[in-house]
């Protein structure tokens, strides 16, 4: 029986957390041992399987009292302790921090280890320190998973030459609900969005590009939600909507573990950011079978699963003008709007989590392997 092991900051609720607690429940169903080792335990987190093990590897409270330097000596021994202990076939790191952290943990080691990048790299590892860290750290790595072309183009051919791009998997409630019809609802006069109030998803724009839409066709509203990430996005939204007397057609709705209901019906699904990794609510939005016009932000996430005109329609990035006019296209087209959703759901024949864990368990496989 193979044991893997994934490392993170945490399980708080957020699209890299998400799929690694799904990954996670579906390797433990297929009999491997699974392991998550996280940095910290956070407050609200994703609940695991009792079949998946979690370790907290990261500092412990007795180490507030020491100095910078000796905290962060203590991080890397205090997960290097934990490879030296566990011997995972392979251990796979979500997110930049995490992916240094166990290249420089397994230093020597013979660990097999996998690089997961989640993010536009323009920007998270460009930084003097990434120049440094990648071409030491990365030609150690023994696989990369990316989820875009940019994504992976941007690192040196070590990382290229041993990766694979494997789309995120799609909560099977989101497929389901357009199989039993949601595809089918009736259309209200809505614009949605969902995702966290973060500042890089550029929801300012999405509600002055909506006031232009709204001017045209007064009866129309939009609906945005998602939780505060506490960036003071939230508190940007709500003296913009103030400001421009908007109290009554938009509406910040708050987080929502019910949006495979809250969504399906609306006119349009406008998504709105600067720049993303693969975006999950955009997938959980083709699945339902919405109407979109998306940014095609970098590093290419929204590009690689729209194809524009045909499944969805793409925008510039922060261009106000045509986010407005991709939503009234779809407004006062129906039977284009009706034609692009209908495409869209298909996203579902290879991002549901059985495709998708097959693509992540051939890979791990071969890595192991090689």
């Amino acid at each position: 029986m193979r044991k893997i092991a994934f490392h993170l900051n945490c399980l708080e609720q957020g699209g890299a957390e998400r799929v690694v607690t799904n990954l996670a429940h579906q390797f433990a169903r297929e009999g491997y041992e699974v392991i998550v080792a996280t940095e910290w335990k956070a407050r609200e987190e994703f609940a695991l399987d009792s079949r998946v093990r979690r370790e907290v590897v990261g500092p412990v409270e007795a180490d507030e009292k020491k100095s910078r330097l000796a905290r962060i000596f203590l991080r890397y021994a205090r997960l290097r302790q934990f490879i030296r202990k566990e011997r995972p076939d392979v251990l796979i790191a979500f997110g930049r921090k995490a992916n240094y952290r166990i290249l420089v943990s397994s230093l020597f080691l013979k660990q097999k280890t996998v690089v997961c990048v989640r993010t536009d790299p323009t920007g998270h590892y460009d930084r003097l320190m990434d120049k440094i860290q990648i071409p030491l750290l990365f030609p150690t790595a023994s696989g990369f998973v990316f989820q875009t072309e940019g994504q992976r183009d941007f690192f040196p051919a070590c990382a290229r030459r041993k990766s694979r791009i494997i789309l995120n998997p799609i909560h099977e409630k989101y497929i389901q609900a357009y199989r039993q019809g949601a595809g089918e609802v009736p259309m209200r006069k809505e614009v949605v969005q969902s995702g966290r109030l973060v500042d890089f998803k550029n929801q300012p724009m999405l509600i002055r590009a909506f006031l232009r839409v709204h001017e045209k066709h007064p009866d129309y509203v939009l609906r945005i939600y998602g939780p505060d990430s506490g960036d003071g996005t939230k508190e940007i939204l709500e003296a913009l909507i103030r400001e421009r007397g908007a109290q009554d057609c938009v509406f910040l709705c708050g987080g929502s573990d019910r949006l495979e209901e809250q969504l399906p019906g609306a006119a349009v699904y406008a998504f709105s950011s600067d720049w993303e990794g693969l975006p999950n609510a955009l997938l959980e939005a083709m699945a339902l079978g919405l109407p979109i016009v998306s940014t095609d932000c970098p590093c290419g996430g929204p590009r690689t699963v729209i194809r524009d005109g045909v499944n969805g329609l793409l925008v510039p990035i922060m261009n106000e003008e045509a986010l407005a006019d991709g939503m009234l296209r779809l407004i006062e087209d129906r039977q284009l709007a009706q034609r692009l959703g209908k495409e869209a759901a298909k996203i579902a024949e290879k991002a549901n989590g059985d495709a998708v864990f097959a693509q992540w368990r051939d890979y791990l496989e071969e890595v192991v392997c090689a």
